[in-house]
């Protein structure tokens, strides 16, 4: 429901900005701008879809070898006792634990590819556990929560933008995304435990969030010991390997439980493919929304009112310039990373904005490309509070990332 209203006031606010630019200040070319950018957003949607498809079939085919290998039924049993706290509504041990972990391991180690099949995998056993089919449950906006705050502990795609932007040290914002992005995970827990009423003084939870505090801090630490080409190929060779062992454990896990791996493989990769056609009508219609409110000059609307709003207080406004990237990621992950790449190459990579915009990128998630993707492919029409967790999450990380890039930078 709340994707239904923020729906139609993306399109209500863009034709009203339309109108006054071309009643009062004679802009001819905003209706056919936009008109233009419903085409082609639509045609995005579908080319998002089409190159879903290969990766969609292959990692569910993966993912269907470990189901039947009992790869995923062991992973499950492992993270039940944590996992029982934050999915209380979720049976002990169930499979979709297993499938919960991959996508989040993934998402960790920067392979978006791999974490987005992974991700609607784990949606689909959510959805069979959900007694109203058509209503997100808790598990699954905890769940959503989780992907769209956005923990990432290698961002090697933004540190190879920096490097090709001539930036002279292009992993000096490993540590602040780092920082920024935990915050903001961190914060999309504690908000949706309070929507849930789950206690996160229970102390398995307590020991969880506390390890992986630790772990963070120690990454943090070595990569810090590492020059920008060290950190780039390691944090590029771990998360491949990592990946590629998955892949050779599930099948030596079927070859052990004397199943059809290659049977296995492609029953998944058919679930893959019509998962893929599925969920194309809901990234049109959140593509075209998005797609109208930027060609309407909205956004640069909402940039400029918040630049007069800082400069009335008195306030440093440097972090402003860099305002498009983090208004842009929750919609779009490609406008983002358009508007780092435009901030760099404006104020410089290794300027202020240039490296927030950076933060920014790496600091938050696609919510509204993920509310769109993951809800579609269940058929879930009622959202309930996930948008309000996943814009507080984002909200969180955008105000760390601002406080961390002056405590680094500033």
């Amino acid at each position: 429901m709340v994707l239904n209203y923020i729906w139609v006031v993306f399109f209500a606010i863009a034709f009203v900005i339309a109108v006054v630019k071309l009643v009062f200040l004679g802009d001819t070319e905003v209706f056919p701008a936009i008109m233009n950018s419903t085409f082609e957003s639509s045609k995005t949607a579908f080319e998002i879809s089409l190159g879903l498809t290969g990766v969609l079939s292959l990692w569910l085919g993966v993912m269907k070898i470990g189901e039947k290998g009992g790869v995923v039924n062991a992973m499950a049993r492992v993270l039940s006792p944590v996992f029982n706290k934050l999915f209380p509504e979720l049976p002990k041990g169930h499979p979709v634990y297993g499938n919960i972990f991959m996508n989040i391991a993934a998402n960790m180690l920067g392979l978006d590819n791999a974490a987005t099949p992974l991700g609607l995998k784990a949606m689909e056993g959510l959805q069979e556990l959900n007694p109203k089919k058509d209503t997100a449950s808790n598990a699954m906006i905890m769940f959503l929560v989780l992907n769209t705050s956005g923990l990432t502990l290698i961002p090697v795609s933004i540190m190879e933008y920096r490097a090709q932007m001539g930036a002279a040290q292009p992993t000096d914002i490993f540590i602040p995304i780092l920082i920024a992005t935990f915050v903001s995970t961190l914060a999309g827990i504690v908000i949706t435990s309070l929507f849930q009423r789950i206690n996160l003084f229970q102390p398995i939870l307590l020991a969880t969030l506390g390890g992986m505090s630790v772990a963070v801090a120690a990454i943090i630490w070595g990569f810090s010991q590492l020059d920008s080409t060290m950190m780039n190929l390691v944090g590029t060779t771990t998360a491949n390997v990592l990946l590629f062992v998955i892949i050779i454990s599930f099948i030596c896990a079927g070859v052990r439980k004397h199943i059809n791996v290659y049977d296995a493989f492609v029953e998944g990769a058919k679930e893959g493919f019509s998962t893929a056609v599925r969920i194309i009508p809901y990234l049109v219609a959140v593509l075209v929304a998005i797609g109208v409110f930027r060609a309407s000059g909205a956004m640069d609307w909402l940039i400029n009112a918040i630049k007069w709003c800082v400069g009335l207080t008195g306030c440093n406004a440097d972090w402003v310039g860099a305002l498009p990237t983090a208004l842009m990621k929750p919609l779009s992950g490609s406008g983002a990373r358009g508007m780092m790449v435009d901030a760099m190459h404006t104020y410089g990579a290794d300027s202020f904005v240039g490296r927030l915009s950076c933060i920014f990128q790496g600091s938050t998630d696609t919510t509204f490309y993920i509310l769109a993707v993951y809800f579609g492919s269940v058929g879930i029409a009622k959202t309930r509070h996930a948008v309000a967790c996943g814009l507080l999450a984002d909200l969180a990380g955008i105000i760390a990332a601002i406080a961390i890039c002056y405590l680094f930078f500033g």
